[in-house]
């Protein structure tokens, strides 16, 4: 099989930031009761009512900070405003505020700008954040009196905050970034696979072709002729040594190319240079050789060849004697010995023109002919004149016979 002349490659994401399956669901989970333990404990070192009850309700709503990051963030908020609340009471504090385990806004923040897939989230989880840092801030000394801001507490808050929020938004960039490589990786593997498959399909169609041209072909004329040597082989001998010989030739360049078919079959490349012997050329005066054969094979075979020496590649000779091959091969199989065929090949404005007509030996085309219509000959002649550029047409002729058109795009050379 030919090797693709190009491949595509896309960078694989570190393992560490693609974490997956039950491995992945239990570090997560480990890492988040592990963040609602260290709130906990945090909370224990305060000796105010309730700061125990604040912290351990915080420390549970991070436990699903993952699957509801808005929700938690909302709630943990909710909880420092009821904290500070009952911190500012005049007569005995009932919480303090600010306190260490109110890191857990900091997680809440963060499992929004990680886990939220809504593009604005990241920023309005900030804002409040920087927000509600702010109101912690603000200090009331006596009714009547302005409320102050402590500018220290605030610019320590804000700062933490937003190196929070640049960390967490750096690391959320990341994950975006691995998770699209890791499809980018997967499209790209899946696209290769298609490609070798599609690659695959091109050539078993093409040894297909190749195969049906060597054997169908060589087979009729072979049969044919072996036919008529057993019939004349008393009454005329050198006929049947004639026919004998046809049967030879035919068969010798059966397994020339029998040979050059196993060959890519087997290595995938029948020009490289330790293949075997050279692939043999087929070209336009090969239409002569089969038209011969086929002439001691029974048919009365009128040839004309008008195109200009050197006009056509290698590629578009071999395309053009397969066609016209694969017509007589058709007449000998369908219409048999007697039948007439008129072979037309020239070139015309850049085109070369391919015309096959035979009268099907009189016989009329819905009789003996029909079976022509859908045959893999019809198919493998269709698909050479279309890889090639050009266009096939094939049908019964009025009255009796078969025709087929073929015209292929040429490239002087």
């Amino acid at each position: 099989m030919r090797r693709l002349a190009e491949e595509r490659t896309a960078p694989v994401p570190s393992p560490w930031m693609t974490l997956s399956g039950r491995y992945g669901r239990a570090v997560a989970r480990a890492c988040d009761m592990g963040i609602a333990l260290a709130v906990l404990v945090a909370a224990q070192y305060y000796g105010a009512e309730y700061d125990l009850l604040l912290g351990g309700l915080m420390a549970l709503c991070l436990l699903a900070r993952r699957p509801f990051p808005g929700t938690v963030l909302a709630a943990v908020l909710t909880l420092s405003v009821v904290q500070f609340a009952l911190h500012g009471l005049p007569e005995l504090p009932l919480a303090s505020a600010p306190a260490s385990y109110d890191v857990a806004v900091l997680f809440a923040m963060m499992s929004v700008i990680h886990h939220s897939r809504t593009p604005w989230m990241p920023y309005l989880a900030g804002g409040v954040v920087l927000l509600a840092s702010a109101a912690g801030t603000v200090e009331t000394a006596a009714p009547g009196i302005e409320p102050s801001v402590d500018l220290e507490s605030l610019l320590i808050l804000w700062g933490l905050t937003l190196t929070v929020w640049l960390t967490a938004f750096a690391l959320h960039t990341r994950r975006l970034y691995a998770e699209s490589q890791a499809a980018r990786a997967w499209h790209v593997e899946r696209e290769q696979e298609q490609r070798v498959r599609l690659a695959a399909a091109r050539e078993r169609a093409e040894i297909a072709r190749e195969l049906h041209d060597v054997v169908a072909h060589s087979l009729a004329v072979m049969i044919l002729q072996a036919d008529g040597a057993e019939s004349v082989l008393r009454k005329s001998p050198d006929m049947a040594q004639s026919a004998l010989k046809t049967i030879a030739a035919t068969g010798r360049d059966a397994i020339d190319d029998m040979h050059r078919v196993v060959r890519v079959l087997r290595e995938g490349n029948p020009d490289s240079a330790d293949s075997g012997p050279a692939r043999r050329l087929v070209t336009l005066d090969e239409i002569k050789v089969v038209a011969e054969r086929a002439r001691a094979a029974g048919l009365t075979v009128d040839v004309s060849v008008e195109v200009g020496e050197g006009r056509l590649s290698p590629a578009e000779e071999m395309t053009a004697f397969r066609i016209v091959q694969e017509c007589l091969t058709n007449v000998l199989r369908h219409a048999g010995a007697g039948a007439g065929v008129d072979i037309r090949l020239h070139e015309e404005q850049g085109t070369l023109l391919i015309g096959v007509v035979d009268d099907g030996a009189g016989t009329l085309a819905g009789r003996g002919i029909g079976g022509r219509s859908g045959g893999n000959g019809l198919v493998g002649m269709r698909e050479r004149a279309e890889l090639a550029g050009g266009s096939f047409e094939a049908g019964p002729r009025l009255g009796s016979g078969w025709h087929v058109r073929a015209s292929i795009p040429t490239r002087t050379k």
